[in-house]
């Protein structure tokens, strides 16, 4: 059985797989191994094998997102990535940074930061949701952008609303009108095909342990060739002063930032390799998640009595629909009181989410969900206090 792939708690319904992924057992056992070879020999391993195990599983990881080899690097999360490019970029004083009224918040937060620091402005291109179509979406980004824009930070697989954007054509765009593009790409490897160097997207960074299902950990940087000088980490080690010819200097300071455990890098591979073997492959982990997806939209959205807010083409694995009753009052946590509660009297794991001052139920599907999970979420529902 595909639950039995992954160490998850049977007695919970787990419809949250987009928050924080969920890891196979063997691929777990893989990175313990990994940890007790470094444990065994620190100074054998970080001095002379972790390298080569690294640009190992760097080429592994490239060629699943489409991706140069020589312009990715490993960061513990796409939050990560996001600082170190927004860290690194050359505002101004005037200049504009654009995001999306759909994107992450931390990472509309760091945008925010950084826009402050220059002096430069925060700019949100306002993505209707309800949406009915990806030109609305097209539309919606491009008509934010003046001559003053420098950067934008635009969500490949939004979050809060589950959609996925036209990132080419937005990135074509874009770039026509002169503004790099850092795509956030936290919840698309796995879930969507992605074909980074063809993309020509100035930058982009995803994580590994939501879709791919690796270890908590393990995300990714990639880096156009003409920005790689450009980009350094947020912690600052002793790449910036290696003297060594056999390796580039984006990879000598971000391969290594201080002493740490790289075992959720390199077991990355291992979980590639275990989601298409247990599950026909990684096209068909798309297909039938997104299938399951569009089939558990339909029963919620039946049993909150509300329409599908966006075409099936603009959904990958995940889908949001919009809570019209009352919110109850918030827990001191901050955590939605309906979230709560279907926790702790069906014992069903799903996130309510924020969108402005909406409330969006959003659902996941992964290979070991079911129709069944679904019809559950929809029986709760509809029997949730008023």
């Amino acid at each position: 059985m595909a639950s039995d792939v992954f160490a998850l708690d049977p007695s919970l319904t787990h419809l949250n797989h987009g928050s924080y992924g969920a890891c196979p057992r063997e691929v777990l056992a893989h990175q313990a191994a990994l940890r007790a070879r470094l444990e065994a020999a620190p100074t054998r391993f970080f001095s002379r094998e972790y390298e080569p195990l690294l640009d190992e599983a760097r080429a592994r990881v490239a060629a699943f997102v489409g991706a140069d080899p020589a312009g990715l690097a490993f960061v513990p999360n796409a939050t990560t990535g996001i600082a170190c490019v927004l860290a690194s970029a050359s505002l101004e004083v005037g200049d504009e940074l654009l995001v999306t009224s759909h994107g992450y918040g931390a990472c509309k937060n760091a945008a925010a930061h950084a826009a402050a620091r220059a002096g430069a402005a925060l700019v949100v291109a306002d993505v209707p949701f309800p949406v009915a179509s990806a030109d609305e979406i097209v539309l919606a980004v491009t008509r934010a952008v003046t001559p003053r824009t420098r950067l934008a930070l635009i969500d490949h697989v939004t979050s809060p609303t589950a959609l996925v954007f036209p990132i080419e054509r937005l990135v074509r765009e874009l770039q026509a009108r002169g503004v790099d593009v850092l795509v956030d790409a936290a919840h698309a490897a796995g879930q969507v095909p992605l074909a980074l160097a063809a993309l020509g997207a100035a930058y982009a960074t995803g994580n590994l342990h939501k879709w791919t299902c690796a270890p908590k950990g393990a995300a990714f940087l990639h880096v156009r060739a003409d920005r790689r000088d450009r980009v350094r980490p947020v912690v600052i080690s002793h790449g910036a002063t290696a003297r060594r010819g056999d390796r580039s200097r984006f990879h000598l300071e971000f391969d290594w930032t201080g002493t740490f455990d790289p075992s959720a890098w390199l077991a990355a591979p291992r979980a590639l390799d275990v989601m298409a073997r247990e599950f026909g492959g990684w096209d068909a982990i798309r297909r039938d998640n997104h299938a399951l997806a569009q089939e558990g939209r339909a029963l919620v959205a039946d049993a909150l009595g509300v329409a599908p807010p966006a075409p099936m083409e603009l959904l990958g694995a995940m889908a949001s629909l919009e809570l019209f009753d009352p919110a109850p009052p918030a827990r001191a946590s901050g955590e939605d009181a309906l979230q709560r509660w279907l926790l702790e009297e069906h014992r069903i794991e799903i996130p309510v989410l924020t969108l402005g001052a909406r409330r969006l139920l959003r659902l996941s599907a992964q290979r070991y969900n079911t129709r069944e999970d679904y019809e559950r979420l929809a029986r709760a529902l509809r029997s949730r206090p008023r």
